[in-house]
């Protein structure tokens, strides 16, 4: 069936057809030629034979008519059979006339059609002879023609054949037709499998490399074996395949040039499909998108799930056919978010939201106002203790030498502490005016951690808070400026322990990513609020002082660890959830 189905099977068997109805009609047309050939034929010899038969008896009458009859004789082969009536006393029969095959006087005066000839009328007939021998024997035919003879009666001659005879010819002659036929018939299979093999090969060829050019082979090429419309189909494949590799290596270009506009952009993007499936995201809407999962919780089962508030943008967008503009804020950071619909032709195919991260702006502006607010702040409580504590000492206030003592050891604490404020607010400048020198060493990081923990189990145990770490396999030696990160580290553990309530957690973890180290410091606290995420690396952030216990830091800390993880070229980021507890991360890249 698979044969058949092909388009040599569909040449081949249709060439087939049509040969064998054309062979058919001509060999019932040859076959009933031949068979009414063979009869008028073999009767027109009877014929034939019978005037001769007479006219030889006619010119040697009387004495010489045994001679006619020798004569008569000879004319006849071994197959016919000859009457020769005289009158009805002299009746002579050919010498291969059989006994029981004899045509009788009898028979022929009692015969309406026989009896005819001795009317001077010559006469056919097709007789089984069977009132003769009483047996049903084969048909034979009949021939009488007159016979004249002087002083006689009218006489007749009757030459007779079996129709065997003549149906032996017709079978033979029928045989031969068929086998002719059938050799006819064989020739035509094979010529009509070759010619449509000959006709399909190249269409093969072709039906081959327009898998090839379907698998992204577009150099595939048909070889051209004629020039006929076949040859010309070739010629036209191979033409679209030059087209099509040239169209496929535009497109790729394009998309290697939209990619990387895309992937270069500090907006976000998201292309949308009409019914809101994302189909084209870049890294600034990635990393949007991951905000919004983890505000989620991280367990979303839709991976492709998008923001109400920019399904509702979208939604309108594609309704009204005009631009839509909003705003969202997610994990503290502040996105302005513009969808537009896309058209194909004139119809809406979807939409194009574009995500712009307004945060640093919104720091910006809180940071002039809250800068000075926050200098202020921090200076005017140790001034205030170191003026009023002098002022005591001055005025005689402390009468004994142990509260003079004490107002001085107050006085020399605030200025420590005023001494390393403004430390870290000249650090923190040479930082950020890039004069930040690191000493990189290549650093055991295995040690170097727990060392770092180990300074800190103390200060655990008496907040009676666990501190762990967890250090990932196939991490040996790091190169950065181990001071630094320990002054990071250092920051980012003080700040968990202190922010982690009794019986809290507190877990430092080491991974291994692929072209740098993360690590990580998770605690068990009661997080940071969602409109303070944006500013927790800003100067003078401090948290909330009802969630801090002990002493209070200056709030550049945080700052001064960004600082140093920018200089080493890695990233830093915080994510919070009220009552979930705070997790901060930094990436260090393998290489420099």
């Amino acid at each position: 069936m698979t044969f058949l189905r092909s388009v040599v099977g569909k040449l081949w068997f249709t060439i087939l057809l049509l040969v064998s109805f054309i062979l058919f009609i001509l060999t019932v047309m040859l076959l009933e030629f031949f068979q009414n050939y063979n009869i008028h034929e073999t009767k027109d010899n009877l014929t034939n034979t019978a005037e001769k038969i007479a006219n030889v008896l006619e010119e040697h009458p009387n004495e010489k008519f045994p001679l006619g009859l020798e004569i008569s004789w000879e004319i006849i082969d071994d197959v016919t059979k000859v009457v020769i009536v005289k009158n009805e006393n002299e009746i002579y029969y050919s010498p291969n006339t059989e006994k029981e095959k004899k045509l009788t006087l009898t028979y022929i005066k009692n015969d309406n059609e026989l009896a005819k000839v001795f009317q001077e009328k010559t006469v056919e007939k097709i007789s089984d002879l069977s009132e003769k021998t009483g047996r049903n024997e084969s048909d034979y035919s009949i021939i009488g023609v007159p016979l004249h003879l002087p002083g006689d009666e009218h006489g007749a001659v009757f030459i007779y054949q079996s129709l065997r005879v003549m149906q032996e010819t017709t079978h033979s002659t029928t045989k031969f037709i068929l086998l002719v036929a059938g050799v006819a018939i064989i020739l035509t299979t094979i010529f009509a499998f070759f010619l449509s093999t000959r006709i399909t090969a190249p269409l093969r060829k072709m039906r081959e490399a327009a898998f090839e050019v379907a698998r992204g082979k577009f150099d595939t090429k048909v070889p051209i074996l004629t020039h006929d419309e076949i040859g010309e189909l070739a010629t036209a494949f191979n033409q679209m395949g030059r087209q099509l590799k040239f169209n496929m290596n535009a497109l790729s270009q394009e998309k290697e040039q939209l990619a990387s506009i895309l992937s270069s952009m500090a907006d976000g993007v998201i292309t949308f499909n009409r019914d809101g499936t994302i189909l084209i995201t870049n890294p600034p809407a990635d990393r949007f998108l991951q905000y919004w999962y983890y505000e989620k919780g991280g367990n979303t089962s839709d991976v492709e799930a998008i923001p109400s508030q920019v399904m509702n943008l979208f939604q309108k967008a594609v309704d009204t056919e005009k631009e839509q503009v909003g705003e969202i804020s997610l994990q503290g950071r502040h996105w302005v978010i513009l969808v537009s619909p896309l058209y194909s032709n004139q119809f809406i195919r979807g939409a194009v939201a574009v995500l712009r991260d307004m945060t640093e702006e919104r720091q910006l502006d809180k940071m002039r106002k809250d800068f000075i607010a926050n200098v202020s702040h921090e200076l005017r409580t140790p001034i205030s203790m170191l003026q009023g504590y002098s002022e005591a000492i001055v005025d005689d206030i402390a009468e004994s030498q142990e509260e003079k003592k004490e107002m001085a050891k107050v006085i020399y604490d605030e200025s420590l502490r005023m001494g390393r404020l403004v430390n870290e607010l000249l650090d923190l400048a040479r930082m950020e005016a890039g004069h930040l020198q690191l000493t990189i060493e290549e650093v055991d990081l295995s040690s170097f951690i727990n060392r770092i923990i180990h300074k800190f189990q103390g200060l655990a145990k008496d907040n009676e808070i666990q501190l762990t770490v967890e250090i990932g396999s196939g991490i040996a030696t790091v190169s950065f400026d181990p001071d630094r990160i320990e002054q990071v580290l250092t920051n980012l553990i003080d700040n968990a322990i202190r922010h982690t309530p009794k019986g809290g957690l507190v877990r430092l973890t080491v991974s291994n990513e692929e072209q740098a180290i993360k690590i990580e410091v998770k605690d068990s606290g009661s997080g940071i609020p969602e409109e303070d995420l944006p500013f927790v690396f800003e100067r003078f952030y401090k948290a909330d002082k009802a969630r801090t216990r002990g002493r209070a830091g200056t709030g550049l800390g945080l700052a001064i660890a960004k600082n140093i993880i920018d200089a080493h070229r890695g990233h830093i980021s915080v994510q919070s959830k009220m009552g979930l507890g705070t997790t901060f991360s930094f990436l260090l890249p393998r290489k420099k």
